[in-house]
C-alpha cells in the first residue's frame, strides 16, 4: 500500500529545521519527497507544499506532521 501525504507549509523558511528533522526520523518510510513552492522575478515564496510518498508507517507519520501543520493523504493498494 503507498500513500501520498500533502503537508502545506506557510512558513517553509522557518518551519525547515522540524520538518526536515521529522522527514529524516521517517527517511526508510519515504520514497519519495517533492518540494513545491511559487517564485518570480527570482525571488522564491515562503510558502509551499510537500508531497510524500509513504510506504510504511504513514498513519504515525501522518500524525506526527499534523500536529505542527496541515496535512491531507490519499491511500494507493
Amino acid at each position: 500500500m503507498t500513500t501520498i501525504i500533502g503537508v502545506s507549509l506557510e512558513n517553509r523558511i522557518e518551519a525547515s529545521v522540524e520538518f526536515q528533522r521529522i522527514l529524516t526520523d521517517y527517511g526508510c518510510d519515504i520514497r519519495t519527497r517533492l518540494g513545491l513552492h511559487p517564485s518570480k522575478d527570482n525571488a522564491c515564496s515562503n510558502k509551499g507544499i510537500i508531497l510524500l510518498e509513504v510506504i510504511n508507517n504513514a498513519e504515525e507519520l501522518k500524525s506526527e506532521l499534523a500536529k505542527h501543520w496541515e496535512v491531507q493523504t490519499m491511500v494507493f493498494d
